[in-house]
């Protein structure tokens, strides 16, 4: 989930004037900078280690059906949806922001060794829940505690993110490639474990991250701020009322991928599944670098259209596509999860940030978060399980070229419509300039 962009603290920005009379910045401290790079690189290890490969366990080793597993999955948006009120209301309030990270992964690991011994979807969901509901806060904080020890946040931050993704991909590498017992540890509760050593390690290290006092201590936050509400005075605007319908469509069937695809390719027999979906990753990290390039020569519209578009496609060739002539097929289906979610998500990002006046900034961006994230991913999880249940025969053999063709067209829809109706009031200086 997104987090609004805080102001850097005061100490933690020193501007020295140069020779020529400009104001300079001092590099962030490279002790700082590290620690950071080490708290993202454990939080996105943490939850990669086992979110990819639950899909498979809770239904080939636990017996869930299409519905549960959905549900499963639900947890995370749900979490997504409290987490404004949890970081609003006392993150920005009353505790220091490293000593709650500490905490809630404390909390966070605690569970996930508990979910790991639970076998029975009425066990299972409920401490996924708590687990999401301590988890979800932490991505805005860990966000949010790195911005206050920047001095140039916009371009110290994405180089401290991206051992974030590192992570996720070294998370995945590393249970893809382990087996226990002549199986994948995929197909076991390890992953579950892996992932609460790495969240009690996280929760250890918090403690050693620099002092982020409370942003807000004693202000007053209502319901209004904390989802963003302001902001939907925006939506007088015909293109950012349909930019926000059409992110909120998209986000329905782009959960069917969160929630089963390696379920599908693990069916399909593709080998160390779990490896071979953190492409999908390496794919973002190539494709944020030269976002900037397609940003500035095709703008907000066509960019937001490309990365609809990609969803689409990755839908159609997973319908179609198989493990034997035509791997190339489920192959290029991960690799587009680049263009995916940076083409659609980081430009709508882009867009609201350029739309929104300064003073409801941070509001545009919690709500955009709320809607697509929260609300979006939820319906999407809960239809993604009842979807998978709907093309599985009663000898539990499924059908998934009905079931990746339902998202396939549903994304198509939303393109059209959204293609039609949509219409980019972003000018070119400004999109260069937010490149």
């Amino acid at each position: 989930m997104s987090t609004p962009t805080q102001k850097p603290a005061d100490a933690t920005r020193s501007e020295i004037t140069t020779p020529a009379g400009e104001v300079g910045i001092v590099p962030m401290d490279l002790t700082i900078r590290t620690k950071l790079s080490i708290m993202m690189f454990l939080q996105y290890f943490a939850w990669g280690a086992w979110f990819v490969s639950m899909g498979g366990y809770v239904s080939r080793t636990l017996g869930f059906t299409g519905t549960q597993q959905g549900w499963v999955y639900a947890a995370s948006p749900i979490g997504a949806m409290v987490a404004p009120f949890f970081v609003g209301m006392i993150a920005d309030r009353f505790f220091a922001t490293q000593r709650i990270l500490a905490a809630l992964h404390l909390a966070g690991g605690v569970t996930l060794f508990a979910i790991s011994m639970v076998e029975s979807y009425d066990g299972f969901f409920p401490l996924m829940l708590v687990f999401f509901l301590c988890y979800m806060p932490t991505l805005a904080l860990t966000n949010s505690l790195s911005f206050s020890h920047m001095s140039d946040p916009e371009r110290q931050f994405p180089g401290v993110r991206v051992l974030g993704t590192i992570g996720w991909i070294a998370a995945g590498q590393l249970v893809g490639f382990l087996t226990t017992g002549g199986k994948p540890i995929g197909d076991t509760n390890i992953p579950l474990q892996l992932g609460g050593v790495a969240s009690v390690i996280l929760a250890i290290f918090c403690l050693s991250l620099p002092n982020t006092p409370p942003s807000n201590p004693g202000g007053r936050v209502d319901v209004r701020t904390l989802l963003g509400l302001d902001s939907l005075r925006l939506m007088k605007e015909w293109s950012f009322a349909v930019f926000v319908l059409g992110s909120f469509l998209i986000c329905i069937p782009l959960q069917f991928y969160y929630s089963f695809a390696e379920t599908f390719l693990s069916d399909e027999h593709v080998e160390n599944a779990v490896g071979k979906m953190t492409y999908g990753q390496m794919s973002e990290i190539f494709f944020m670098l030269v976002m900037p390039f397609f940003f500035v020569r095709l703008g907000v519209k066509y960019m937001l259209l490309i990365g609809m578009a990609a969803w689409a496609l990755r839908y159609f060739l997973f319908a179609v596509g198989n493990a034997d002539d035509r791997m190339w097929m489920l192959y290029m289906g991960i690799v587009l999860h680049g263009i995916c979610y940076d083409f659609f998500f980081v430009t709508g990002y882009i867009y609201v940030d350029k739309k929104a006046p300064d003073a409801i900034r941070a509001s545009a961006q919690g709500f955009l978060a709320f809607v697509t994230w929260g609300v979006g991913g939820f319906i999407g999880s809960s239809l993604a399980g009842m979807t998978a249940d709907y093309f599985t025969s009663p000898d539990k053999t499924r059908d998934w070229y009905g079931f990746w063709l339902s998202p396939a067209l549903a994304a198509t829809i939303v393109l059209v419509l959204f293609a039609f109706a949509f219409r980019d009031r972003v000018d070119t200086a400004t999109a260069k300039q937010a490149a």
